[in-house]
């Protein structure tokens, strides 16, 4: 499905959204070292399971949520019903860019991360901050993970930009994300917010950010693309 925005609605949204900080500031509501993850666990000790690192920006975060309504916690409600040992760590931050999650990377890798979910870029876009830098510090976040275990799984979260800095901008943008998870060999969600941006039924008051049930939705995207990795690396584990 084509996901369409309604540029004279939604710019003024995405005005005020800059005002906030582009979701915040860079350095707000970023989780303390050893903080807990954003779920329960499955029941298989801590020192066999696989860690998922959900690593973005305020829609990771679960922006105006409680963390616990926020789709990497409801993934990892999805992990425990299956009874698989996977523990699922919320490493969003409100206001973050590519530039800041490329800074704020090998911090987050500190502890071993086993499957990555990228789902930076959307405060670039919104900033008008050139496509090739944000493609240039998704590969080198990438490739900082896999520096620390090659054998890490990663899957890239596309984003779309409305058309007001321009077609051929919004054009690049939406590009850049496929792009990037062909030359890093990354699974991708087409775009995140599908079926949940533009819709008011689904975003909080600025139009921007998903509601709990948005959250649900955006948890359903990235489950489509994410279970089957973990159902593949449960098949690689040694008996």
């Amino acid at each position: 499905m084509e996901f369409r925005f309604n540029q004279r609605r939604l710019l003024p949204l995405f005005i005020a959204l800059l005002v906030l900080g582009g979701c915040g500031s860079e350095a707000s509501n970023s989780p303390e070292p050893g903080s807990a993850p954003s779920q329960s666990l499955s029941e298989a000790p801590q020192s066999a399971r696989q860690r998922i690192l959900f690593f973005g920006d305020s829609i990771t975060a679960g922006y105006g949520l409680d963390p616990a309504r926020a789709f990497p916690a409801i993934i990892q409600k999805r992990i425990d019903e299956e009874g698989w040992p996977f523990e699922a760590v919320n490493a969003g931050v409100s206001g973050e860019t590519t530039a800041g999650g490329l800074r704020r990377i090998d911090w987050a890798l500190q502890n071993p991360v086993d499957v990555l979910v990228l789902g930076l870029g959307a405060n670039d876009g919104l900033r008008g901050l050139p496509v090739s830098g944000m493609k240039s510090n998704l590969l080198k976040i990438i490739e900082r993970a896999r520096a620390q275990n090659p054998n890490v799984s990663v899957i890239l979260a596309g984003m779309r930009m409305p058309p007001n800095l321009g077609r051929k901008y919004s054009t690049d943008f939406s590009e850049a994300f496929p792009e990037v998870a062909k030359e890093a060999d990354a699974e991708l969600v087409p775009f995140l917010l599908e079926e949940v941006a533009g819709n008011p039924l689904l975003n909080q008051f600025d139009g921007i950010h998903p509601t709990a049930k948005g959250q649900e939705i955006v948890a359903d995207n990235v489950w489509e693309v994410l279970k089957p990795v973990l159902e593949e690396r449960l098949e690689l584990e040694p008996s």
